[in-house]
């Protein structure tokens, strides 16, 4: 068993690596992109984020269960397997590393690659309201904790390889279909490190009601559906 402080530095350290890279990919793409070169575009930043996590998730799993996402910790409290406390902890945590792993972005991609993009911070297509896009970020992450609950059901949870794996290809192919109209976070501490460090609020709150609305759902859809029976008393 590992105590509560060491659980907050795998969440912290977790989050950090993905905001690090899922934002990096972003910025790279468009330093590609600004270059004349041919780029790998949202095919890229999908994998790049979608292997973040599952490389984090198989990392932590067995410290902290690697939520590295409020959608996932609320999920988790809504269904009672976290007390409030460790879940308002783990969410501060969440949030430190993502703003950590923004500014470190900042202090080392320069300027004139990240600002045309703003870090990576999710922002709506011109054409998307904010109704929509708090629709789709709700349903792709809805898809993703759902998933992410499936996978840690077992008797390893979250340590299972296997899991991390199936975590990781879920956020991949929610990429592939979002990224295009709302960026396609899932996260709300992925969006808040980037708006922070690139000063970019833009439609922020799209990126807190649809994700928290999802996991939430995705945990009490879990538990409706699949949770264990009772054996008989």
């Amino acid at each position: 068993m590992y105590g509560l402080s060491k659980k907050l530095v795998a969440e912290c350290f977790g989050t950090f690596v993905v905001v690090f890279i899922a934002s990096g990919s972003i910025c790279a793409d468009q330093y590609v992109r600004s270059a004349g070169q041919s780029s790998v575009g949202s095919l890229g930043s999908a994998l790049a984020y979608g292997l973040a996590v599952a490389i984090m998730v198989s990392a932590f799993g067995q410290v902290s269960g690697a939520h590295l996402n409020p959608a996932v910790t609320i999920g988790f409290w809504v269904t009672k397997r976290l007390g409030t406390l460790q879940t308002l902890l783990y969410v501060v945590t969440q949030l430190t590393g993502s703003v950590a792993g923004a500014y470190l972005l900042v202090a080392i991609v320069p300027e004139s690659v990240w600002r045309p993009v703003a870090l990576g911070t999710s922002d709506l297509a011109p054409d998307f309201t904010r109704i929509h896009g708090m629709l789709l970020e709700g349903v792709m992450t809805f898809i993703f904790v759902f998933v992410y609950f499936a996978s840690t059901a077992g008797a390893r949870g979250a340590s299972s390889k296997v899991a991390g794996f199936a975590i990781g290809l879920t956020i991949t192919t929610d990429v592939l279909v979002g990224a295009a109209f709302t960026g396609a976070s899932m996260n709300p501490a992925r969006t808040l490190g980037t708006a922070l460090a690139a000063h970019h609020w833009t439609n922020h709150g799209v990126y807190w009601i649809g994700p928290l609305f999802g996991g939430v759902l995705a945990g009490v859809a879990y538990d409706g559906l699949f949770a264990r029976d009772q054996p008989p008393g």
